[in-house]
């Protein structure tokens, strides 16, 4: 069949269009510079990243250092500017559950900083950028399901970029080399970024791993410090200087990025095994209240605590420790546990539009049927807030507050809080990034009493 004039005129219009729009995205990708959206710490390592110095950036800091942005921005444009379209990113955390409010959102920022978003389309199921012009991906994934990292595959192309965002999160040297080994493959060149805040650990794996690098890699440690003023706000200031004052250490690890713990023990650096008198119990006006339930093997631990921000202190004031306590038995133990309310101020609560006083318990919310019980006889009781990685930011949260703890008063939690340790890799001897679930039942009870402190965003990890 004979083409019209008219047709092949529209198509060579068509043609002539797209050629424009090529030339014109060519023409904006050249001109695509990061420099000026990253902080001048990092462009020695732009550079480095642009000759293809190294294979892999372990890019450490404190809060703020502007590590994530830094590496979002980089990502973006190694696969808009790679001639081959070959480059594909997967971005991998622990926990899918925290993708969202983290790298996804962190991407979303990046390609708006860059000015690109019309060459961009991102979906959350599956959670994904494509590069429109070329279909080039970058897949977000979280390391729940090993099977399903296996399968995740670029439709042209492989990953050459892989970003594991808090790096330190996974368990150990093994479970890095599987993934590694999973997702490095198809290509013959491979761009690798570990960022994380350094565990509080010296001898914590992730931090010796990163101590020991090799010439495929380059290591970097940064913070706020180093970053513009105006990109952090006073506030941010404000809050760094005030942990500064009332506790150092917590400065230095949380906002400098510097490992200053010793050994395998949680709480070494920040507890206080001392005496709490009536007296000082008396005057602590903000008191939270806790259970994490047992009955058999397992014992019930009921715990009354006082949570200071302006100090940035916990005080572990009161705590029932017994197995094969029914849920009436409990509830009449912890009616008699008042004595220290006596000389407390009332602080009110406003929780799901019900206003409560200082006496409200969050308990394990495990048990639903016992929470009911609870409430049957007379106590005010809610379950506490769980998602997946809760318990590592639980215990991250305690270890930058001043724990005090009196052996007389509250002896099981002083003797758990004191020997609770990481769990150790047995032939390195390195500090793994794993919690036993064993001996931490006071812990437990601990970190449900303060859970409304602790997922306060005024008071984040």
């Amino acid at each position: 069949m004979k083409v019209s004039d008219y047709t092949i005129d529209k198509r060579l219009r068509a043609l002539e269009s797209n050629n424009r729009r090529t030339e014109g995205m060519k023409r904006e990708l050249e001109s695509l510079d990061i420099r000026d959206n990253i902080a001048a710490v990092y462009h020695p390592l732009h550079e480095d990243i642009c000759r293809g110095a190294h294979e892999f950036y372990n890019v450490r800091g404190g809060r703020g250092s502007g590590k994530s942005s830094f590496i979002s921005l980089e990502l973006i444009l190694q696969i808009m500017t790679d001639e081959t379209r070959l480059t594909n990113a997967l971005v991998v955390r622990k926990y899918a559950v925290t993708l969202r409010s983290s790298v996804y959102t962190q991407l979303q920022w990046a390609i708006s900083t860059l000015g690109v978003q019309k060459y961009w389309k991102s979906t959350l199921n599956p959670m994904q950028f494509v590069f429109i012009p070329t279909g080039q991906v970058i897949k977000l994934t979280g390391l729940d399901d090993p099977q399903k990292l296996k399968s995740i595959k670029p439709a042209r192309g492989y990953f050459r970029i892989l970003w594991l965002e808090e790096f330190s999160e996974i368990t150990g040297e093994p479970e890095l080399r599987n993934l590694q080994q999973s997702v490095l493959r198809g290509g013959d060149s491979f761009l690798v970024f570990r960022s994380f805040n350094p565990p509080l650990s010296r001898i914590h794996w992730a931090n010796q791993f990163c101590d020991r690098a090799d010439e495929r890699s380059l290591n970097i440690l940064t913070n706020y410090t180093q970053v513009p003023a105006d990109w952090l706000g006073q506030s941010f200031y404000e809050e760094a200087e005030r942990l500064r004052v009332i506790n150092e250490r917590a400065f230095l690890h949380e906002y400098m990025g510097e490992p200053i713990g010793a050994g395998a023990e949680v709480f070494s650096d920040n507890l206080e095994v001392r005496e709490i008198t009536d007296e000082e119990a008396a005057q602590c006006d903000k008191v939270y209240s806790g259970i994490d339930w047992g009955f058999a093997q397992d014992p019930c631990c009921f715990l009354r605590v006082s949570y200071d921000r302006r100090t940035e202190t916990i005080k572990i004031l009161d705590e029932i420790y017994e197995t094969k306590l029914s849920n009436k038995e409990l509830a009449e133990r912890i009616k008699q546990h008042n004595w220290h309310l006596s000389g407390a101020v009332s602080v009110n609560l406003f929780i799901d539009g019900v206003v409560y006083e200082n006496n409200l318990i969050i308990a394990d919310s495990a048990e639903p049927k016992s929470i009911a019980d609870m409430r049957t006889h007379g106590l005010k009781i809610i379950p506490c807030t769980k998602f997946q990685g809760c318990v590592q930011y639980r215990i991250r949260w305690l270890q930058h507050r001043r724990i005090v703890v009196d052996p007389q008063r509250t002896p099981n939690t002083a003797r758990e809080l004191q020997l609770y340790q990481y769990d150790v890799d047995r032939k390195t001897g390195a500090v793994l990034s794993s919690l036993p679930d064993k001996d931490n039942h006071s812990i437990d009870c601990l970190a449900y009493a303060l859970d409304r402190a602790i997922y306060n965003r005024r008071n984040s990890a």
